[in-house]
């Protein structure tokens, strides 16, 4: 993994857009680089930046968030509005770009912070949500945010801290480090899981217990057997004695109630006798009739039909005779009408020529008159788009328009006068009178501006003036209160010391009755381990005089140390802001004098002066210029007005023309659209003309369907008289009486054969009903259904009683059956638990107790010595003098420096001096990063501070050392330090300048 190129803007100092591109010169030519700057400046921030583009994190505050950025003024940067951080990386997958970005909304209240990856390659988004952003940069990079901040981001103080402290503090700070705290996890893991697992196969072992408690003895359980077999046998005869009384009971109650039923049946049978002998009385003789016509309905039917056609018949004929006389009155009226418009006579022959001849000659008059309209139109539009300037309403008498324009025009003329005497300067060529007073006032209004800057900078040097009285004033008695303060705090310590050594001492003569007092619930005796402390209670009284005192003294010293430490803080801000003050106030001056310097070399035609002075000298051009709008608009509305009266005189001769041509259009005809009137006559005469050639076809069919329809009636009335005569009928008018409607017929047939046939199916099941009854009868005994029934109540009282009794008997075998079945279970259970168990056993016998710190400290020990490998190796290149080491059992528990110079002399490395301390430092840090980078290949280095202990020929080395690693593995490396020869050794430095508000900004040397 390898940084390419760091993009941010407004983070902390450094205010607006700043870029650090590795890919490019001098960093293409150099990969060590340094990061300098005042402190304060912004140095870190680079890492910060860093860290926030990726994840989401800052090493100084942790994950960020919108509250804690409102919070702690963190991040964003003072008075700005919006921020962003964004890091390219070269990585295996390829080469991508993640950004982290906030901004405001329009009430200036924070949004939520936004993050987004970019593929490069393919120059998309990779569609994530903002809280997937950062594990997708762990999973592309290979490393988790806190292996990153120890395998990029190097922190000397860190490491300086390590190599000093005893066992147990080393172990923690490894741990927290390289991220191993799974180990401790999993001691504590091992000792819970064995707990767990001997908990269960104690349970399980009780279980045991308590059911051999409820087995039954052999005696007992044999006994047992013999009475359930013996009350078994019983039941048998006596179920079987139920069975047969049952099915006599059954017997009896279905003869009694097929008894019931043959009586339903016989009773529904002559109900439906009488219901067919009431319709054969109601229905019967019709149905006869009709039937024997049943053969000639068809054309008894078609007969009567025939006679109805042929009255319908005549009476449409009468109907269209009396239509064709409509129609020649409607022909005649319409022949009239059109002669009386048309002003001659007009026959059927000649109506279509004359009436579209007048339609022509009306159509010609109304052209013309629209031809002069759309003149008129074409006109005035063109009049109002030329005079939409001007406030005019036109009316519909041209004469009245000319008067308006022509006052428009003399009023505009006289305007025109009066500017042209308020203006100066006025030669007639306005647009360059003009253009001069905008460059006036454009001049003005940049004299002016700068003006503002040089009192702004004037009322600055005043704040900081008056800041720093205030700052002196306040700070005056600070250095007496902390003197005092100091004094206090040393003789309370030395008292705390006493009374401790007291306390101490009291503890050491002190006798088990006194510990009970020490004794608290559910924590371990120190003596014998248990939990429960009965004897604590009732404890005599306890002598707590002198840990009140203790107590006391330890509030009264932190309180006033933590005064100290607060007035110490606010002097050396004092006097941090004080200096600060110095330096803005010397740039404020200079930036003062370098704007009153430049206002007189621009400005050489104005003075400085109050803004009243500026704004009144800018209201006079602006007057000017105001009359020079004025004098063009009127010039405007002069011409338009002169040029528009001639359109007008051109309106009155198209009224004229338009008049006459009405006139002759209303002698001719005064009507609504002759088009449309047109176009009805024609419409009604091709009407009336087809409806007389339809009505006269009608006449003639009508007469001819008439006639062949009383010649087949004759015929059909002929044959039909014959055949009534034989059946008793005098003529068809009496038979066609005598035939029912067919639908008719149909329902009382249908209703008929189901009378019929319900009666036929009821006696067949009466008498197969009947038949049932005399064969069940046949089986049946003598004694009555009440002697059955207490005879089988009686037997199954008895059964049951068996039964209830027998069942105790069955449950306690079966109880039996089941426990012993349990015990076996149980019993397999714990052999194979324990079988399991072995291996928790034995793993917390190797790796586990209660806190985990047993596996813990073995795998720090192995995590230790790989990393104190990995150092030597590294601190091999910075110096032939030092082998770091673990220490022995008899020596301090701090790391230990081998001294080959001396010997192989072996030293804490609490001896060193700082210097040496760093040279180790940097060897473990450089180490931890090899350790940490063991799967992924990082490129990418940033050690912050530390270099100020060297001396010059160490600091030499280690340079040489680091430039050494530069070239061997093509690194980026970046050290961020204050060290002057350290800039002055390093060629390519990252610079950051602090300007007089308290913001910084970032420039490339190389």
């Amino acid at each position: 993994m390898k940084i390419l190129k760091i993009e941010f803007e407004n983070i902390n100092s450094l205010r607006g857009p700043q870029q650090i591109d590795f890919t490019d010169k001098p960093f293409s030519a150099s990969s060590l680089f340094a990061i300098t700057g005042p402190t304060g400046s912004g140095k870190s921030t680079i890492l910060d930046v860093i860290c926030l583009a990726l994840f989401n994190h800052v090493p100084r505050l942790g994950k960020i968030t919108k509250n804690e950025i409102i919070a702690k003024g963190a991040i964003l940067t003072r008075n700005q509005k919006e921020a962003f951080a964004r890091v390219t990386y070269d990585c295996k997958s390829g080469v991508y770009a993640s950004k982290w970005s906030i901004s405001t909304n329009r009430n200036n209240n924070l949004r939520d912070y936004e993050m987004e990856i970019a593929d490069l390659a393919s120059g998309k988004l990779i569609d994530l949500k903002k809280s997937d952003v950062p594990a997708k940069n762990e999973a592309l990079i290979g490393l988790n945010y806190n292996q990153f901040i120890k395998a990029v981001l190097l922190a000397q103080g860190e490491f300086a801290q390590f190599l000093k402290v005893n066992k147990a503090e080393r172990g923690e700070l490894l741990e927290k480090i390289t991220g191993t705290g799974i180990y401790r996890e999993l001691g504590k893991k091992a000792y819970e899981k064995n707990k767990e697992a001997s908990k269960e196969i104690l349970q399980q072992q009780q279980e045991i217990e308590i059911i051999q408690k409820s087995l039954l003895n052999d005696e007992d359980h044999a006994e047992i057997s013999k009475d359930y077999a013996s009350q078994q046998a019983a039941c048998e005869p006596l179920e079987k004695e139920i069975q047969r009384l049952s099915k006599f009971v059954e017997l009896k109650e279905e003869i009694k109630n097929q008894q019931s039923n043959i009586a339903k049946i016989a009773a529904e049978k002559t109900q439906a006798e009488e219901y067919l002998n009431q319709f054969n009385e109601n229905n019967g003789k019709s149905l006869t009739e009709h039937e024997n016509l049943q053969e000639h309905a068809g054309d008894l039917r078609n007969w009567k039909q025939g006679k109805e056609n042929e009255a319908e018949i005549s009476k449409e004929i009468t109907e269209i005779e009396a239509k064709i006389g409509e129609n020649k009155q409607a022909f005649s009226g319409l022949l009239s009408e059109v002669s009386q418009l048309l002003k001659t006579e007009v026959s059927a022959n000649d109506f279509e020529g004359k009436l579209n001849e007048f339609t022509g000659k009306i159509q010609q008059l109304e052209e013309e008159r629209k031809e002069k309209g759309r003149e008129y139109s074409k006109l005035m539009d063109e009049l109002k788009l030329k005079t939409g300037d001007l406030s005019i309403n036109f009316s519909k008498n041209p004469d009245e328009n000319i008067q308006q324009l022509q006052a428009i025009s003399n009023s505009a003329a006289n305007r025109i006068e009066n500017y042209e005497a308020e203006l100066s300067n006025f030669d007639s060529d306005a647009e360059a009178l003009k253009l001069q007073l905008k460059e006036q006032t454009e001049k003005t209004r940049a004299a002016q501006k700068a003006n503002s800057k040089i009192d702004e900078s004037d009322r600055e040097l005043k704040k900081i003036a008056s800041e720093k009285t205030t700052i002196k004033k306040q700070s005056e008695a600070l250095p007496q209160q902390i003197k005092d303060l100091d004094t206090k705090v040393q003789f309370q310590q030395k008292d705390l010391e006493n009374l401790q050594l007291q306390q101490k001492n009291k503890l050491l003569e002190a006798r088990l009755e006194d510990l009970r007092h020490n004794l608290i619930d559910n924590e371990p005796c120190p003596l014998c381990g248990a939990k429960h402390h009965p004897f604590a209670d009732h404890a005599p009284a306890k002598d707590n005089l002198l840990e009140e005192k203790i107590t006391q003294l330890q509030k009264e010293l932190q309180l006033n140390s933590s005064q100290l430490a607060k007035i110490q803080a606010n002097f050396e801000n004092f006097q941090q802001r004080l200096t600060t003050l110095e330096i803005e106030e010397q740039q404020w001056k200079a930036t003062s004098e370098e704007k009153r310097i430049a206002f007189k070399t621009q400005f050489k035609d104005f003075d400085l002066a109050t803004d009243e002075v500026w704004e009144s000298s800018i209201a006079r051009l602006s007057e000017q210029l105001e009359l020079i709008e004025k004098w063009e608009k009127e010039q405007k509305q002069w011409q338009i007005a002169k040029n528009a009266i001639p359109l007008l005189e051109q309106t009155k001769e198209i009224i004229k023309q338009g008049r006459d041509i009405a006139g002759k259009l209303k002698a001719l005809y005064d009507g609504d659209d002759i088009v449309e009137k047109n176009r009805l006559y024609h419409r009604s005469f091709t009407t009336l003309t087809q409806q007389k050639k339809s009505l006269q076809e009608q006449l003639e069919n009508l007469k001819s369907r008439f006639q062949k329809l009383t010649s087949e009636l004759l015929i059909l009335e002929q044959q039909l008289s014959v055949v009534l005569k034989e059946k008793g009928y005098d003529n068809l008018q009496q038979a066609l009486e005598n035939l029912l409607p067919e639908k008719e017929y149909l329902q009382l047939r249908e209703q008929r054969e189901k009378l019929q046939q319900s009666l036929s199916q009821l006696s067949t099941s009466h008498n197969l009903l009947q038949q049932q009854l005399e064969e069940k009868q046949k089986l049946d005994i003598e004694e009555t259904s009440a002697e059955l029934q207490d005879q089988l109540t009686q037997k199954r009282q008895k059964l049951n009683d068996i039964n209830e009794s027998s069942k105790a008997l069955y449950r306690q075998l079966e109880n039996q059956k089941e426990n012993l079945n349990q015990l076996n279970n149980i019993r397999a259970g714990i052999a194979e638990k324990e079988q399991k168990i072995k291996r928790w056993r034995l793993l917390n016998e190797l790796i586990g107790d209660a806190t985990g710190r047993k596996f813990n400290e073995f795998a720090q020990d192995l995590t230790l010595t790989q990393l104190i490998a990995l150092a030597n190796k590294r601190l091999a290149d910075l110096s032939d003098r030092y082998v770091i080491d673990k220490p022995m059992d008899e020596e301090d528990d701090g790391l230990v420096a081998i001294d080959e110079h001396m010997g192989g002399q072996r030293r804490s490395v609490k001896t060193l001096s700082g210097g040496e301390t760093f040279i180790l430092s940097l060897s473990m840090a450089l180490a931890l990063s090899d350790l940490a980078s063991k799967n992924v290949e990082i490129n990418s280095l940033f050690i912050d501070e530390g270099f100020g202990t060297l001396d010059p020929e160490t600091l030499d080395q280690t340079l040489d050392t680091l430039e050494k690693l530069q070239a061997e593995s093509s690194k980026t490396i970046g050290i961020i330090s204050h060290v002057d020869s350290l800039k002055e050794r390093i060629a390519t430095q990252v610079i950051l300048s602090r300007n007089g508000q308290g913001y910084s900004s970032i420039s490339i040397k190389g």
